[in-house]
């Protein structure tokens, strides 16, 4: 059984790739480097640095190794980068996952798991919070339109080829490896900022609420996908909401932080309050979160603490 994974090198993907190699299956890779590092991934995946969007060269990566099953990643991560550029967004995440759609039928996939989102899927008008799968989706951002027109193409492919799908949405992931730098990524940012007693700035007034979901978590929600009923959506949170205060004051106190945070303006396409309701998760997957917030906050904060240490 071969498997391929898209973003293999990234925050999540690589994780994946981890829980995959855990499991005995080594998985072909395939990331463009632009976000993720190859320092990310471990050295028994076969690497291949590719855009998803070059048709030919993922013809030649699909001819090569036939995968039974698809870990859909790679994708233009950042809400507020679509906002900017809905035109990039589109053509990453719209035609780059179009192209691993008509790979995955032209050369006999089993399965695809995309990595869609709940966070920027449903919008803020929801009358459910937690916010159940069977809301319909009404998303603020290019970047939440996009994954639910993959989303669309999936049930397109499932209907008119047989491909089979399972797409995760997922909350607000965070974890080791997180991008600091980036604008995706509270988590990622206030560590290594608080740890490096630097301005740590909230936009707005601080008050969005966020499912915070650890990303062993979301790796092992992959693994079980594999084994889920095929043609389904499904939330990966864990049903609890933190405002970004809070995840500030948790933050400061597991760094020592002091410093007041710095407020500014909000930023167009954030979502007011995203919370998911994980029930068909368990239901469907067996799946649940192992991490509560405060233990996986722990463990990334060490991680940054641990990084800033060997380049210090």
């Amino acid at each position: 059984m071969n498997v391929l994974v898209t973003g293999g090198a990234g925050f999540i993907g690589s994780h994946v790739v981890d829980a995959l190699i855990r499991s005995n299956i080594i998985p072909v890779v395939v990331d463009d480097l632009s976000t993720g590092k190859i320092e990310n991934l471990d050295p028994k995946a076969l690497f291949y640095q590719q855009d998803i969007t070059d048709e030919y060269m993922m013809e030649m990566v699909f001819k090569a190794h036939k995968p039974t099953y698809v870990f859909h990643l790679a994708a233009q991560i950042s809400v507020s980068e679509s906002v900017k550029d809905p035109k990039f967004d589109a053509h990453v995440n719209i035609l780059g996952s179009l192209n691993i759609l008509k790979m995955c039928v032209e050369h006999g996939v089993k399965r695809i798991i995309f990595s869609s989102t709940g966070g920027a899927l449903y919008g803020d008008d929801v009358e459910t919070i937690p916010t159940p799968e069977d809301t319909f989706p009404k998303p603020l951002s290019p970047y939440g339109i996009a994954k639910f027109s993959v989303e669309n193409y999936l049930r397109f492919f499932a209907h008119q080829y047989g491909l089979e799908y399972v797409s995760l949405r997922y909350g607000n992931v965070y974890g080791p490896r997180q991008d600091p730098h980036g604008e995706a990524g509270v988590v990622a940012i206030f560590s290594e900022r608080m740890l490096k007693n630097d301005e740590v700035h909230i936009f707005g007034d601080g008050e969005n609420v966020r499912d915070y979901v650890y990303v062993e978590d979301v790796a092992e929600a992959n693994l079980k996908a594999m084994n889920a009923p095929a043609n389904i959506a499904v939330n990966i949170g864990t049903g609890v909401g933190t405002t970004v205060n809070e995840l500030f004051s948790r933050l400061a106190r597991l760094t020592g932080y002091e410093r007041r945070p710095v407020y500014d303006p909000p930023r167009p396409g954030d979502l007011r309050r995203s919370v998911l309701d994980i029930s068909l998760a368990e239901r469907v997957m067996g799946w649940k979160p192992k991490y509560d917030l405060e233990e996986g906050l722990k463990k990334t904060v060490e991680f940054f603490r641990e990084r800033l240490q060997a380049n210090n």
